[in-house]
């Protein structure tokens, strides 16, 4: 199966944020939509970054509450690592899992179309597996 098919019939904004936002402004977003990442938008609306909960941590440690007036710029992890809508979900979670990543920005002509997490995917994988038990159930019990 395809991103592209994961994500059909989605519905609802792509909470983001811009480079040149406050640390502050990015970390209440992340707060009150109870969301682990943003993606990081440059003036032509490409990603050019993400935000993570993992940012806020690493930023926090290294200056403290100093972190508060920093610019998203200045923390956010880039380049992104991106995918296309095309891209199988078997190969999207290998990619996350080879670079550690819990969230994967999902491009079409340069654009973010969407934005999964590994929850996403992982959610896929199991009921797929569901699936496929109970067919196998199902046939074993009519045989």
């Amino acid at each position: 199966m395809t991103i592209a098919r994961l994500i059909a019939g989605r519905s609802g904004e792509i909470w983001s944020c811009r480079a040149d936002d406050s640390f502050a402004e990015a970390v209440a977003t992340l707060a009150s939509r109870r969301i682990g990442a943003l993606p990081v938008l440059d003036a032509d609306d490409r990603v050019a970054g993400i935000f993570s909960e993992r940012d806020v941590l690493y930023c926090l440690d290294r200056h403290g509450a100093a972190a508060m007036a920093l610019k998203v710029r200045e923390v956010m992890t880039a380049p992104a690592i991106t995918i296309q809508a095309d891209t199988q979900v078997d190969e999207a979670l290998g990619l996350m899992t080879r670079r550690r990543i819990r969230h994967l920005p999902v491009e079409h002509d340069g654009r973010i179309v969407a934005f999964v997490s590994i929850g996403d995917l992982v959610k896929y994988r199991i009921e797929r597996i569901e699936s496929e038990a109970e067919a196998m159930r199902s046939y074993i019990q009519t045989a």
